[in-house]
């Protein structure tokens, strides 16, 4: 994995990692990008393949939590009742999930370098978390107050107040986040504005990439 970033920096490509806590409108923000043109590797889309009929992820995860399975497939409902407030459970959900879906990373990443594109956007829930923050160039960390937060959390299907503390306490805090991020995104003003945060931080991120491939040339 950081071979392939190293060769990402070398050719110019801006990797933009995007974060932040549950229901913090992360997906939402991922769409911004989209919108402005700039792929992004949605990291939630990928592990429902890996889940599905047929996935990769389907037969160990099957082999490690039974009960997660219905119809040939995981049920991440299933799944969370096993794996939710169980840090061992969830080390051993990672240890087979994170490699899978790293590898899709991996082939996002050659497939845009490929393509030329100048900046590109990866979608890593546990970003700070798992130690992830060398793999790429900037961080954009989405944020909203924790009522907001809770607020939308619990509109999920199947979430609880105790599903989502349990959830949150095993998350770096947000105001952790955001300090160690290169931008915040903050989604409780309406989506307009969070787009052109999103506009801004796209040209601040380029035009900082541009000055230091021009110092390096």
């Amino acid at each position: 994995m950081k071979a392939d970033h190293c060769k990402d920096k070398a050719r110019t490509m801006t990797v933009v990692g995007l974060t932040g806590s549950i229901a913090m409108g992360k997906s939402e923000t991922a769409r911004m990008f989209q919108r402005l043109g700039y792929p992004v590797f949605d990291a939630d889309a990928v592990v429902h393949q890996l889940y599905s009929r047929g996935g990769g992820a389907v037969e160990p995860v099957s082999k490690a939590f039974p009960a997660a399975v219905d119809a040939g497939a995981i049920d991440r409902q299933r799944l969370a009742a096993e794996v939710v407030g169980n840090q061992q459970a969830m080390k051993r959900l990672e240890a087979i999930v994170h490699p899978l879906v790293r590898k899709r990373q991996a082939a996002f990443l050659r497939k845009a370098r490929r393509a030329g594109h100048r900046l590109v956007v990866v979608d890593i829930p546990l970003l700070f978390e798992t130690g992830r923050k060398q793999e790429v160039d900037r961080v954009v960390v989405v944020s909203a107050p924790e009522p907001v937060q809770r607020a939308r959390a619990l509109e999920r299907p199947g979430m609880t107040d105790e599903k989502f503390e349990a959830i949150v306490n095993r998350q770096l805090s947000d105001t952790d986040k955001c300090r160690q991020a290169d931008f915040v995104i903050d989604t409780s003003r309406g989506l307009d504005l969070a787009f052109e945060q999103v506009r801004a931080a796209v040209d601040r991120m380029l035009s900082m990439d541009e000055g230091k491939a021009e110092n390096n040339a």
